[in-house]
């Protein structure tokens, strides 16, 4: 195992000085934007995690190595990569296998963080099951390994190009713990809430934390998802962005696009009719997210 990873020189000081550790994922950066945005959203957040006293960990694949944080190059080299691959589990060997760049989604990143021993990950928004799964059976990898894999997930919700009620009705029978920090509501991404409610609500970092290491020493494998709301002055009006996703949906129909070529198309579709202003929005939730899980991660480290 040991000689497929290699650890970025902040992660691993920050490991040996037994600092908190955050994971954040790649994809974002290699499919979710377009470059330099990209690149500046990223060492953003990164120094964002470090103010809030822990250790940002980006995780990618390169040089058939799983890297535990990148430097300032390799970002640079994954944001500007047009041929990286977005890698979900299914993906990890064949892209470790041919040293291919891969760029890491929620359930690699997962992955790839518990291997680490990290058990804090930041991203802006989860895979779930998409709209008309019953007949195309198209669910996320992301909630399986939530099922399975100790580490718990800040984000904004899911993407609401997704169903979001049966998202949540497969993270129940999978036990997946959705908490909402601050809200009631689970929030669906660009909109603070959705029709949907989290399971708990907890105002706290301490809180969440102490909830995470119950879990955990109870024997419960498996994440969670802390569900943290867009702040409201970024928020998308829910009718209005609910129409785009609507219209987004049935042009990507009409032009036959599927499985993991889904997300990034409707991301773009969303993108283009707010005017940008999605892209906005998403940049700031993730903001929001790594403030909020560097102070969990933390307090998860104290305990």
């Amino acid at each position: 195992m040991k000689k497929y990873i290699t650890y970025s020189q902040e992660v691993e000081q920050g490991m040996a000085a037994g600092k908190a550790i955050v994971a954040l994922e790649s994809t974002i950066i290699s499919h979710g934007m377009p470059y330099p945005q990209n690149v500046e959203m990223a060492r953003k957040v990164e120094q964002i995690i470090r103010d809030n006293g822990a250790v940002p960990a980006t995780i990618a694949i390169m040089d058939g190595k799983i890297k535990i944080g990148l430097s300032e190059e390799e970002l640079e080299t994954l944001g500007t990569s047009k041929n990286a691959r977005k890698t979900s589990r299914r993906d990890l060997p064949y892209v470790v296998a041919s040293k291919e760049i891969g760029a890491t989604t929620v359930a690699t990143t997962m992955i790839c963080a518990e291997i680490a021993g990290i058990k804090m990950f930041v991203t802006g928004g989860i895979g779930g099951v998409h709209r008309g799964a019953e007949t195309t059976m198209d669910i996320s990898a992301d909630l399986e390994e939530l099922a399975s894999t100790n580490v718990a997930v800040v984000c904004a919700g899911a993407k609401s190009i997704l169903d979001i009620g049966l998202t949540l009705e497969y993270l129940e029978t999978k036990g997946v713990p959705v908490v909402g920090f601050q809200t009631d509501s689970f929030p669906a991404f660009y909109t603070a809430t959705s029709a949907f409610d989290a399971n708990f609500r907890l105002d706290e970092p301490k809180e969440v934390a102490e909830m995470l290491k119950t879990k955990w020493e109870l024997g419960l494998n498996g994440g969670a998802i802390i569900a943290n709301p867009i702040p409201a002055e970024f928020s998308l009006d829910e009718a209005y962005i609910n129409d785009i996703i609507h219209t987004a949906l049935k042009e990507a129909d009409e032009n036959g696009i599927k499985g993991k070529d889904v997300t990034p198309f409707l991301l773009g579709k969303v993108k283009e009719l707010t005017e940008g202003k999605s892209l906005d929005s998403n940049i700031e939730l993730v903001y929001n997210n790594a403030r909020v899980g560097a102070k969990i991660a933390v307090e998860l480290n104290n305990l």
